[in-house]
């Protein structure tokens, strides 16, 4: 088994920073004015040409470094660390509520009807001045 260091698949760090993005091959190729079928060629390519690489890194909202230093470990490692840091290993925050969520929905649905009736008064009024 060999230990030497695998080389970085630029092509597949693309398609993954895009899939987590959640774009497209067909959104991705028209921010860069190209086709779905060139961006599937340049996700399966181990290298790609720097110019090509800026445009798509400045697509896709990241660095080129970002792109060429990729990896699934280092996302998965973020969000695990993310989630470990919280007091509560990622559950919501809600004894940090300072409000009932129900109370607010009331409060919206209660100036919704009021604003409804401020309507209504003001259509009888111009009605009457006719």
């Amino acid at each position: 088994m060999s230990t030497a260091a695998k080389p970085k698949h630029i092509g597949r760090n693309i398609s993954r920073i895009r899939e987590l993005r959640g774009m497209k091959q067909e959104a991705l190729a028209q921010a860069i004015g190209s086709n779905q079928q060139a961006i599937s060629g340049i996700e399966g390519s181990e290298e790609i040409d720097t110019k090509k690489l800026i445009e798509i890194a400045k697509a896709l909202g990241v660095t080129v470094e970002a792109i060429e230093n990729f990896s699934e470990e280092s996302v998965f490692n973020f969000f695990n660390n993310f989630y470990d840091n919280s007091s509560n290993n990622g559950a919501i925050h809600a004894a940090n509520c300072t409000f009932n969520p129900l109370d607010k929905v009331v409060e919206l649905y209660e100036r919704l009807v009021q604003v409804e009736k401020e309507k209504v008064e003001f259509i009888e009024k111009l009605y009457k001045g006719k």
